[in-house]
This record gives C-alpha cells, structure tokens and sequence, in this order.
C-alpha cells in the first residue's frame, strides 16, 4: 500500500490505496475509486491512525462522503510512487526521450540520426537525470544542451510538400507521420 497526501488550508489529509491501481487513476486509466482504496477512511495521519474532525472535512471537501474525498485526494493529491513504479516510469520517459532525440537531431558532419543506443549512452556518460513527471518537449532543449558537449546534435529541420496520388494515400499518411510532424493536408481537385 501507498499513501495520497492533500493539504488544504493548512490541514493534511491522507488516504491508503493500492500502489497500482492509484497510479493508474491518476493516469487516467481506471475510474472506479473503491477498488483503489485499501480503507474506506480518510486520516490527518495514517501512520498514527488518526482521523479529522466531520467539520474539517466539510471544510476542506464540502462533503463528508469518503468515495467523493478520495476522489478528489486522487486528482488534486501528492501519490508517493513505489520504488518499481518510479524505476518503471523514469524508463518509459527515457526511451520516449532517446526516440525523440533520435528523430529530431542529426549527426552535423554525416546529416544521419544518431542510433538510439549512442543517444542512450550520452545520457549516461553525461549522467543527465530525467524528470519521470515532466513531458518530453519540456525535458528536451535542457538535455539536447548538455548532451552537446558529448555528442554533435544538429536540428534539421525541414518543411516540405508532398503530392501523393490518391491510390497510395493512405498507405503513405503512417509513414509519412512517423519521420515528421505533418502541418496540413490538402486533397486535390
């Protein structure tokens, strides 16, 4: 189990959930709360067991329904992330990283993308930490910046206009979207 802390006005309020379930939760993946919770209760602090006052809640929730307050603990709250779901989390964001650098940026001197693996071993080699809770095109200008003084990176970045007969339309769109952002699409009269 895991605790979701919640601070309003100065008072704290926490819930014990299932590690799992709850991240999902807050990822936007499972919306039914009491398969979340490990206690219908809602503490000031769980490790003493002690519980707030029905007017503190009132207070701080406008209501005194548990299902309600954990729900809103769960949007508005603070998740303490088990050690394997943070691991798991900082992996996922590196490889969404290492892939963006990689279609983004080039070699200067061979106008080629680095692979994956090189881009991978520059964030070692740099010991370049990655933030699990920001986005990618936030964490990347930082990065890209100190990943230069380990290896050349170059934007190249290209605006071009493509004309597909009709036949091959669809079978192109995918491929066309995996090597570039696509701007506008035109059909032809």
């Amino acid at each position: 189990m895991t605790v979701v802390r919640y601070s309003y006005e100065g008072e704290k309020f926490e819930i014990l959930v299932k590690p799992d379930p709850a991240l999902d939760y807050k990822m936007g993946k499972k919306k039914d709360i009491s398969s979340i919770l490990i206690a219908d209760e809602i503490y000031t602090d769980s490790g003493k067991g002690t519980k707030p006052s029905t007017e503190k809640l009132l207070k701080a929730f406008k209501t005194e329904d548990v299902i309600e307050i954990a729900e809103i603990m769960l949007k508005k709250g603070e998740l303490n992330l088990t050690t394997d779901q943070r691991r798991k989390m900082l992996d996922d964001k590196r490889k969404q990283i290492v892939a963006f650098i990689a279609k983004t940026y080039v070699d200067p001197r061979t106008h080629l993308p680095h692979p994956p693996l090189r881009i991978e071993q520059a964030l070692k080699d740099g010991r370049i930490t990655i933030e699990p809770q920001k986005n990618v095109e936030e964490q990347v200008p930082d990065i890209v910046e100190k990943l230069r003084s380990i290896i050349a990176l170059k934007s190249e970045n290209l605006d071009l206009e493509i004309t597909i007969p009709a036949q091959y339309a669809s079978q192109s769109y995918a491929v066309l979207k995996s090597v570039g952002v696509l701007k506008k699409r035109r059909m032809a009269k």
